[in-house]
C-alpha cells in the first residue's frame, strides 16, 4: 500500500502547535509587537493545516458518476484559502505595528523571549523540509503550499530574532525598531499570500502543463512514432497531482485497428515513465485525409511549439 501524503498534513498541524506554544509564551515573556506578529502567522498555519488536511481528504477521493474526472481540484481550494488566512494575519500585523507606534513600549525579557522564537523557527524548518519532500513525491500542490508557508515563516522569525536583538544592545529609544520590523515582516507575509493565491487560481484555470512537460510529450510521441510523427490539437491541464492529456495522432489510412492502438499505448507507456499520474487520451486520424488537419491551435502544443521544433531542428 502506498505512502498516504496526509501524513505530512498531520506533520504540519503537529508542528504548527507546538510552534503557536512557544511563540505565544515568547510574546507574553516579552510584549514584543514583533513576536505578537510572528505568533498570530502561527495561528494562520494551524488554520490552514486543517483546512488542507481537509482538503486533502476530498481530493484523495477516487472518482465516480458525479466527478468523473476525480477530485483533484479541491487541492486548489486549500491553497488559495491559505492564501487569503495569510493576508488576513497580514493585516493584524499591521494593526498592532500601528498600536505599538502610537504607544512606544520597550520590550522585556528580550533574550529568553528571542531563544524561544528561534527553538519555534527550528521545529517549522524540519517540517518544511519533510513536507517539500512529500510534496515532489506526491506531487501535490496542498503540500508544496503548507511547506512554503512553514519555510516563511522561518526565514520572517529569524529575521525577526536578528532585527529584535539588536534592541538588547540599543537604549530604549530604539523601541521603534519593534513595529519596523513587524511591518516588514507583515509585507513579507502579504507577498507569499498573493503567490499562493495565484497559484490556486493558474489550476482552477485549467492552465496547460509547463514547457518542459509539453517537451517530455512530445519526445515520446517522436520517440514511439518516429521523428516526423504529426499530431495536432494537443490539450493539457492539471488536476491536483492528476495531469490530462489528449490529442490528435495522424497514421497512415492503411494502419490496422490493432497496430494504431499499440502504437497509441506505447505513446502512452512512454509519457507515464515520465510524468506522473497521466490521463491520456489519443484521437487516431488518417493523415491523407484533408479534414484531420481541424484543430491546429486548440491548446497545449500548437503553433509555437511546432516552430520552436523547426528552429531546433535548423540547428
Amino acid at each position: 500500500m502506498s505512502e498516504s501524503p496526509k501524513k505530512y498534513i498531520y506533520y504540519s498541524i503537529s508542528a504548527s502547535i507546538i510552534t503557536m506554544i512557544l511563540k505565544t509564551w515568547a510574546w507574553y515573556m516579552t510584549d514584543s509587537v514583533g513576536l505578537l506578529s510572528d505568533a498570530l502567522e502561527t495561528l494562520v498555519n494551524l488554520s490552514a493545516g486543517l483546512f488542507a488536511l481537509a482538503s486533502l481528504t476530498l481530493a484523495l477521493k477516487p472518482a465516480d458518476e458525479s466527478h468523473t474526472y476525480g477530485h483533484g481540484k479541491a487541492e486548489y481550494f486549500s491553497s488559495g484559502a491559505e492564501g487569503m488566512l495569510i493576508l488576513i494575519a497580514a493585516v493584524g500585523i499591521v494593526y498592532a505595528s500601528i498600536e505599538r507606534f502610537i504607544s512606544p513600549s520597550v520590550p522585556h525579557n528580550l533574550g529568553l523571549g528571542l531563544c524561544v522564537a528561534l527553538l519555534s523557527s527550528a521545529v517549522n524548518f524540519i517540517t518544511a523540509k519533510l513536507m517539500l519532500a512529500g510534496a515532489r513525491q506526491h506531487d501535490s500542490i496542498i503540500l508544496e503550499a503548507d511547506a512554503k508557508h512553514l519555510m516563511t515563516d522561518v526565514w520572517t522569525s529569524i529575521g525577526l530574532v536578528a532585527g529584535l536583538g539588536i534592541m538588547l544592545f540599543t537604549p530604549p529609544s530604539w523601541a521603534i525598531v519593534d513595529p519596523v520590523i513587524a511591518l516588514i515582516m507583515a509585507g513579507n507575509i502579504v507577498f507569499t499570500g498573493f503567490s499562493l493565491i495565484k497559484k490556486s487560481y493558474s489550476g482552477l484555470m485549467d492552465n496547460a502543463l509547463p514547457q518542459e512537460e509539453l517537451f517530455i510529450i512530445d519526445s515520446a510521441i517522436r520517440q514511439c512514432g518516429g521523428k516526423d510523427s504529426i499530431y495536432h490539437g494537443l490539450r493539457t491541464r492539471k488536476a491536483g497531482s492528476n495531469r490530462f492529456i489528449d490529442f490528435h495522432l495522424l497514421l497512415p489510412g492503411e494502419s490496422s485497428i490493432a497496430s494504431s492502438h499499440a502504437l497509441c499505448s506505447d505513446i502512452e507507456s512512454c509519457i507515464k515513465d515520465d510524468l506522473s499520474n497521466c490521463h491520456v487520451t489519443i484521437h487516431v486520424e488518417p493523415k491523407e485525409d484533408a479534414s484531420s488537419y481541424d484543430c491546429e491551435e486548440t491548446g497545449g502544443l500548437c503553433g509555437s511549439m511546432i516552430r520552436l521544433n523547426e528552429d531546433l531542428d535548423g540547428k
